[in-house]
């Protein structure tokens, strides 16, 4: 494998760097640096923005709004938006949702709900995980009856995140009551507003609303809204869940929580020195950071693998595993260094992460302290959501090591 990156690349990083630098406004910036997840408004502001330069899908196909953009380039543009802490694109619709469209939904579907993807102008969730159906899809029960021409949806989902914020959810559905677990399964865009739908609020450790309960009361759906033939959902799901291969070891999120905790150890003291020279704290940032670097060369090896490899989804478990625990990880770390200074974080009405009070010095007059405490409490689901440690060893120890 070659380990250096061509000069265009670099130039290409460059020049990602200064459209950021330029166009993402300074508010917009100076939030995306105390909160994991971002407000609506100021996705919707940046994503525009983005559109207007082809890039608020680069990993679509072209024809749909993507970019031409080889793999290490589209890491490149990820990388880049968080290192600078652009607020986090709407993932469910981007990378989970729009493939899904672009590789099995119609041209009347494509047509309707791909452009307000790209603007942020319509927002998605994913209705997949449930009460008794987490990890497990197959066991999943919310149904979906056809009568006539709109199917009947009921049942529940669990953990949803951004429900609260979202227009339209695409859910699987148990289309066929009599069949094979995974067979029954269809993929199913609902709009959130409708008649019969219920949203309840799961408030999380860090005093935050990400997640959610949606709860299906006789939902009429126009058939319309399924896509592709009924019955291949779990097709479908698996296909969406190949464009989290490398994504899920959120490896650009974890490379700037280590700038953070870096800087926070630098501001707080352990005594006499900074805390960044306390041997035992110090070794614990290098050998993170080093199990970084190695993690993300691992990624660009996935990126550059074909298709075709048909070790790439249980590979992806690897990424998923090592990646949620270094993301934790970091994050307890960035904990650690804002130390005591931590229990003056608080969380406005509004959801942002802000200090109280300001006038206690550094490190909490600094930017960079907002939030640390709440994302150290939110990064231990990690290793939960996104398909649970237990269940990544399962696949490794089954596709990999043919135990």
């Amino acid at each position: 494998m070659d380990f250096l990156i061509a000069p265009e690349d670099l130039a290409f990083r460059a020049e990602i760097r200064a459209f950021i630098e330029t166009e993402c406004p300074e508010d917009i910036i100076r939030r995306g640096k105390h909160d994991y997840h971002s407000a609506r408004e100021d996705v919707r502001v940046w994503m525009q923005i983005l559109n207007k330069h082809g890039w608020s899908a680069p990993h679509w196909p072209t024809e749909f709004g993507g970019t031409d953009w080889s793999p290490l380039r589209k890491y490149i543009f990820q990388d880049e938006l968080r290192r600078a802490r652009t607020p986090v694109l709407d993932r469910c619709a981007l990378d989970l949702l729009g493939p899904v469209l672009c590789a099995f939904g119609s041209d009347a579907q494509r047509k309707k709900f791909l452009p307000p993807i790209l603007t942020n102008d319509v927002w998605w969730c994913q209705g997949f995980s449930e009460p008794n159906a987490g990890s497990d899809l197959a066991s999943l029960r919310t149904r979906a009856d056809l009568n006539g021409d709109h199917y009947v949806v009921n049942g529940s989902k669990i953990w949803t995140t951004e429900a609260h914020y979202a227009d339209w959810i695409f859910a699987l559905v148990r289309t066929d009551q009599d069949a094979k677990p995974q067979v029954g399964i269809s993929f199913l865009l609902i709009d959130i507003r409708s008649t019969g739908i219920e949203l309840r609020p799961i408030w999380s450790i860090d005093e935050g609303l990400t997640l959610n309960e949606v709860f299906f009361d006789n939902v009429q759906v126009p058939k319309e809204n399924l896509i592709g033939q009924a019955g291949m959902g779990w097709s479908y799901a698996k296909y969406l869940l190949t464009h989290e291969r490398t994504t899920s070891a959120v490896i650009s999120h974890t490379k700037r929580d280590i700038e953070q905790v870096r800087h926070l150890s630098l501001t707080n003291r352990a005594g006499a020195v900074s805390l960044a020279q306390e041997p035992a704290f110090a070794t614990k940032l290098a050998r993170l950071e080093a199990e970084v670097i190695a993690l993300e060369w691992a990624v660009m090896r996935v990126l550059h693998a074909g298709s075709e490899d048909t070790a790439s989804n249980a590979v992806a478990s690897v990424l998923k595993l090592r990646g949620s625990e270094l993301s934790e990880r970091a994050a307890l770390l960035a904990a650690e260094a804002l130390g005591d200074y931590g229990i003056a974080a608080m969380q406005d009405p509004e959801g942002l992460h802000r200090l109280y009070p300001h006038d206690l010095g550094p490190p909490l007059a600094d930017d960079e302290a907002i939030g640390v405490t709440a994302k150290a409490m939110f990064r231990r689901a990690t290793t939960i959501y996104g398909g649970a440690s237990e269940v990544q060893r399962s696949i490794i120890a089954k596709s990999i090591l043919g135990l």
